[in-house]
C-alpha cells in the first residue's frame, strides 16, 4: 500500500519488486517546464510489476553507456522502482539509486541496478527512479521559474516519497542513502546543496561526479535561447520528440562554447532552489549533517577517448588546462611511464579534469563525514582500463547482467572484487561508514578498489596519486 493506492508487485531472484510506481503527476501538457505535482491516487491495486517508460531522450544511440537504452520511452515518465526482501515492519536501510546519462539519456531500470542482492545478501532496500531528462528538466525557460531544476526537483518528489512511503516496503525513512553515478553523482553533489532536499537523507554516494557540472543563469538564458530557435514552434504545443530534436540540434550548435563543457542541459543555480554554485553553499556548511562517500575510477575519459593526439596537441590542450603542459606531461609520466604516448596523458589530465579533481573538491568542500575511494581494476579491453562506469557491477553484484562482459573483457570472473565492493557499499548504506578511516586533508585516506589477479588485494592509501592532484589544487574548473 502506498498513499495513493495498492501495488502488486512480483518476486524476482529472491527479492520482491514493485516497479513503475507513479511518484508525481504526468509531467504534460501546462505541467510541462513546471516542478513535480503529486501523483494522483487510483482505486484498487495498480499492477507494479513492470518498468515504467524512460523519460524523453536522444535516439539512434545509447541510451546509457551499459549498452542497453530504455524499451519504452515518454513523457509521463517520472515513476520509481523498489526492490526490498520483504513488505514487513523491518525497518531496513534504503538506497535510492540515481541514474547516470549526462542528464540527457538513462532509466531506472537498466539490469545493472538491479537491487536483488542488496536485498538478499545485506537486507537494503533499494529503489531506483526516473527524472526528467535534457531540455525537459535542466533548461531555464523564460515564465517557468526554476524550469533548469526539475530534474532535480523530480529526485527531490521522489525521495518524499520514499519518506512516506517506504515503510510499508520494509524499509526506514530515517535510514536513507542517496547513491548515483556520472550525471546522477553530479545531482547528489547538487541536492546536498540544495534546501528542499533537507531531511530527506542521511548518506550520499557520489560516484565518478560531483558538485561542478552546473550552469550559470546567464549561460543558461543563452542555451535556452538557442533551444528555441531550434525547434521554432510553441514549447508547450510541440511534441515531446520535437523537443528533443530541437535539443540535439542546439547540443551541435553550443558545442564551440567551451565554458558550457559538453553538457549545456545541467543544472542551472541562480534561482529559488539552487542560489549559488554547491560548492559555496557546501563549503558554507549545507548538509553537514549528511555522510558523503566519494569516489572515482582510474581511467574515467578512456570510454571517450580524445581523438587524434600527437605531442603538439597533447601539450597545448595540458597548457590550456594547467599552464605549464611540460610540467604536466612530466608529472603524468611518472605514472604512466616514460614511454605514454601523448593520447594517455591527455586521457589521465582529461579524466582529472572532468572527474577526480572535481571529487576531490567536493571531499574538501563539505564539512561532514566524508570517504574516499578510488576504483582501478582494469578492464581486459584494450584502451579501456578503470573506465567510466565499470565499477557500477562491481557496487551493485550485477557482473552477470547483460552488457557487462562488453566493460570486463575477456578472463576470469572478479568475483571476489564484487563482493568486496558490494559488501562496502551496503555497510555504508547500513551505518554510515564503509569500514576506513575519514577523507581529511592532512592524510586523504582512500580505500583503492583493485584485483589484478585471483586475490582481492584492495587496501587504504594515504593521498594515492599526490602529485597529480596537486597539479589541479589551485585550479578552479
Amino acid at each position: 500500500m502506498t498513499t495513493t493506492g495498492g501495488v502488486v508487485g512480483r518476486e524476482r531472484s529472491g527479492a520482491l519488486l514493485f516497479a513503475g510506481i507513479p511518484y508525481a503527476l504526468p509531467p504534460v501538457g501546462d505541467r510541462r517546464f513546471r516542478p513535480p505535482e503529486p501523483a494522483e491516487s487510483w482505486d484498487g491495486d495498480r499492477p507494479s510489476q513492470r518498468f515504467g517508460p524512460a523519460a524523453p531522450q536522444p535516439t539512434g544511440e545509447p541510451g546509457s553507456l551499459m549498452g542497453t537504452g530504455p524499451k519504452a520511452v515518454d513523457e509521463d515518465c517520472l515513476t520509481l522502482n523498489v526492490c526490498t526482501p520483504a513488505c514487513d515492519d523491518g525497518g531496513r536501510a534504503v538506497m535510492v539509486w540515481i541514474h547516470g546519462g549526462a542528464f540527457r539519456t538513462g532509466t531506472g531500470a537498466i539490469p545493472w541496478y538491479d537491487g536483488a542482492s542488496f536485498a538478499t545478501n545485506h537486507d537494503v532496500v533499494t529503489v531506483t527512479i526516473n527524472y526528467r531528462l535534457g531540455a525537459l528538466g535542466f533548461m531555464e525557460l523564460d515564465g517557468f521559474p526554476n524550469s533548469g531544476v526539475n530534474g532535480l526537483l523530480d529526485q527531490i518528489a521522489a525521495l518524499e516519497w520514499v519518506r512516506d512511503n517506504i515503510a510499508n516496503f520494509g524499509g526506514d525513512p530515517a535510514k536513507v542513502t542517496i547513491a548515483g553515478e556520472s550525471a546522477g553523482a553530479m545531482a547528489i553533489g547538487t541536492l546536498l546543496a540544495m534546501p528542499a532536499s533537507g531531511g530527506l537523507y542521511r548518506a550520499a554516494i557520489a560516484q565518478s561526479g560531483a558538485a561542478r557540472h552546473v550552469v550559470p543563469a546567464d549561460k543558461a538564458a543563452i542555451v535556452a535561447k538557442t533551444f528555441l530557435a531550434e525547434l521554432d514552434a510553441d514549447p508547450l504545443e510541440a511534441s515531446w520528440q520535437q523537443i528533443i530534436d530541437a535539443q540535439v540540434r542546439a547540443e551541435a550548435a553550443l558545442a564551440h562554447d567551451e565554458s558550457l563543457g559538453t553538457m549545456p542541459f545541467a543544472p542551472v543555480f541562480g534561482g529559488d532552489h539552487l542560489p549559488t554554485m554547491p560548492l559555496e553553499a557546501l563549503r558554507a556548511g549545507a548538509a553537514a549533517d549528511v555522510g558523503l562517500m566519494i569516489g572515482t575510477n582510474l581511467d574515467e575519459c578512456s570510454l571517450w577517448g580524445v581523438g587524434k593526439t600527437d605531442e603538439a596537441r597533447m601539450l597545448r590542450k595540458l597548457s590550456e588546462m594547467l599552464g605549464d603542459g611540460e610540467q604536466a606531461a612530466a608529472v603524468y609520466r611518472q605514472r604512466l611511464g616514460p614511454d605514454a604516448s601523448p593520447a594517455a596523458l591527455l586521457l589521465a589530465a582529461r579524466t582529472d579534469d572532468v572527474f577526480r579533481a572535481p571529487a576531490a573538491r567536493l571531499a574538501e568542500a563539505h564539512q561532514g563525514t566524508t570517504y574516499s575511494y578510488l576504483f582501478q581494476w582494469a578492464s581486459r579491453v584494450k584502451g579501456l582500463g578503470s573506465t567510466h562506469a565499470l565499477e557500477i557491477p562491481f557496487m551493485f553484484n550485477t557482473l552477470d547482467r547483460p552488457g557487462v562482459e562488453l566493460f570486463l573483457g575477456e578472463g576470469h570472473m572478479p568475483t571476489a572484487l564484487a563482493s568486496r565492493m558490494h559488501a562496502t557499499w551496503a555497510d555504508f548504506i547500513n551505518t554510515n561508514n564503509p569500514g576506513w578511516a575519514p577523507y581529511e586533508p592532512a592524510s586523504r585516506q582512500t580505500m583503492v578498489f583493485d584485483q589484478p589477479g585471483a586475490d582481492d588485494v584492495s587496501a587504504v592509501v594515504s593521498d594515492p596519486l599526490a602529485d597529480e592532484r596537486r597539479l589541479w589544487a589551485d585550479r578552479q574548473r
